[in-house]
């Protein structure tokens, strides 16, 4: 006897209590926006936040190839490492410095906690750099000043204002052209009129201008809100921070919520102006911002991201090798199987959906279940867009057979075509493989075992067509001539007054499946039988040799019943 289950809960769920702050003031000014209209300035973090949280971080050499990818992908800002925290960051730095790795339009970025010797060590790390940003942070967040430094309000922003000067102090005494930036780290979990008057007090000692903006970047450190509620802190920090036409205003998610993309969006409608996080989303427990979902969102909308991500599976490639970590099948638009359709009313639509783009010669994009064209990312759509399984249908298999062999079957075809695909899936417990797919139609339409062959056929025009039909079959040979409408009907009539049966012809489809001079023909034949459908298909250089082939196959195809004379 079943035991009855009630309904569970979570009563541990009473100890968490909301950890975000609302601004003093709400003005959800950004939510009037439907989009974001252009490409932020990105920074990739994946050699510092990103490594810090592989289990066994990047190598020299690895970071080395890693920084020249993101380059190539045209990041103009690139955070290399925290360079006071090991000497391999140290080392990675001024790898990159002395082997003059650096474009000029590109500016690395190093991090630094706001301490006198660990800022000193940074400005060691990155002296003769074309251009650097000095980046320096410290929490601002109640629970660390309560827990962690046991500090008060004016004393955590005393910290902040003295890492500002010593930064600025340093820039003047070391070579290079410096920039400054500074995060109130655990921004999502501190009073939002404190972060403010934080953020105001370190640009109060850097004074930026026109032609030396400062940025204050804005970490989601621990999401611990929905994306709106960030959003409207980042407008209120927007609309009241000082010196706003000189600060370029910067976001850093991270991912606990699951909704690191959403901030990141919401974010920039709310006025952000600048976007930090990794490829793929790498990071400390659940990860930064996913930069590629980003950067391709907007490119699924018509804006250029300025980034180049056209070649995804080598990124893909160079990323997983380099960081021993695995991108998810199913990440968006980077992932193994993200344009993939398995189901069959999913592959119907968009191989009908590929079919209207190419008939009306459309550039716009629209196909249904694709949100961008997977070419656009380096993805093919013969091995990438529909793929078959038990769970597939008759739009799959006819897309397969079309884009990868040029045949095209009728739709009664397809369809009985797909249930013999779908019984040897499912009893396998394997997806078909296009060449697997081929295979199967091969065996079942156009090589089917025949228990009579035609020899020889001769034509003439005489009342129309008369065919001379010679047949083997049980070992004998007979000739037999019968007339008709085409060449077809003849050969047809000549095999019924042969094996004394009657069907008719109700489907007849050919086309040509390659071009040039070894172009060859395809034809598909179904015969109605007794009030059941019969196909066959051939494949040969001459359409008639085809047609006729089909046709064998199709009497082959409704058995002995079909095969026994009657004289």
């Amino acid at each position: 006897m079943a035991r009855a289950i009630g309904i569970k809960s979570m009563p541990n769920c009473k100890k968490y209590e909301r950890a975000y702050f609302l601004p003093p003031v709400m003005t959800y000014d950004w939510v009037k926006k439907d989009m974001v209209e252009q490409a932020p300035e990105w920074c990739s973090v994946d050699l510092r936040d990103g490594n810090q949280a592989l289990i066994e971080p990047m190598s020299l050499e690895e970071k080395l190839e890693f920084f020249t990818m993101l380059v190539n992908i045209g990041f103009k800002e690139i955070e290399v490492g925290f360079p006071a925290a090991s000497e391999t960051e140290y080392e990675f730095c001024r790898a990159l410095i002395e082997r003059d790795m650096i474009p000029e339009d590109v500016t690395i970025q190093v991090l630094t906690q706001a301490r006198e010797h660990i800022i000193k060590k940074t400005f060691e790390a990155v002296k003769g750099a074309p251009h650097a940003i000095v980046h320096v942070y410290n929490s601002v967040s109640l629970a660390q000043r309560e827990q962690v430094f046991k500090k008060s309000k004016e004393e955590i922003k005393q910290i902040a204002i003295d890492g500002a000067k010593l930064l600025k102090d340093l820039a003047d005494q070391t070579e290079g052209d410096f920039r400054f930036e500074y995060s109130p780290e655990s921004f999502s979990g501190a009073e939002v009129d404190y972060s403010l008057e934080v953020c105001n007090a370190v640009l109060d000692v850097w004074q930026p201008s026109p032609d030396k903006k400062a940025i204050i970047n804005l970490p989601a450190t621990v999401e611990n809100a929905m994306p709106h509620v960030f959003a409207s802190q980042v407008e209120y920090m927007s609309k009241n921070m000082k010196y706003r036409e000189n600060v370029v205003l910067s976001l850093h998610p991270h991912n606990d919520r699951g909704t690191g993309v959403a901030t990141a969006e919401m974010g920039l409608l709310a006025g952000a102006d600048r976007i930090e996080g990794t490829l793929f989303g790498n990071g400390e427990r659940t990860g930064n911002l996913d930069i590629v979902v980003v950067a391709m969102n907007m490119f699924s909308q018509g804006v250029d991201p300025k980034l180049d991500l056209s070649n995804m599976m080598e990124i893909r490639e160079v990323y997983e090798r380099c960081t021993r970590m695995e991108v998810s099948p199913r990440a968006p638009y980077g992932g193994e199987l993200v344009f993939t359709a398995f189901s069959g009313s999913h592959q119907d639509a968009i191989a009908k959906g590929m079919d209207w783009r190419k008939k009306k010669k459309l550039d716009i994009w629209s196909v249904p279940y694709l949100p961008i064209d997977p070419k656009d990312v380096g993805r093919s759509y013969d091995s990438d867009v529909i793929r078959f399984n038990s769970q597939s249908g008759k739009g799959g298999i006819g897309y397969i057979l079309s884009n990868n062999y040029g045949i095209n079957l009728p739709k009664m075809m397809k369809e009985e075509m797909s249930y013999h695909a779908k019984e040897v899936s499912d009893h396998t417990h394997k997806e078909l493989t296009p060449d697997v797919i081929f295979d199967l139609f091969k065996e079942q339409y156009v090589n089917y075992p025949s228990s009579f062959s035609v020899e020889e056929v001769h034509f003439k025009q005489e009342n129309g067509i008369i065919a001379e039909v010679t047949i083997f079959h049980n070992g004998e040979t007979a000739v037999i001539s019968a007339q008709g409408n085409g060449r077809l009907d003849a050969v047809s009539n000549a095999l019924k007054e042969y094996f004394g049966i009657t069907y008719i012809i109700n489907e007849y489809s050919e086309n040509a499946i390659s071009h040039g001079s070894s172009s060859k023909a395809a034809a598909y034949i179904g015969i109605n039988f007794d009030g059941k459908m019969y196909w066959g298909a051939g494949i040969e250089d001459d359409i008639i040799a085809a047609s006729i082939d089909a046709l064998i196959v199709c009497i082959n195809r409704v058995g002995e019943k079909a095969l026994k004379k009657t004289n």
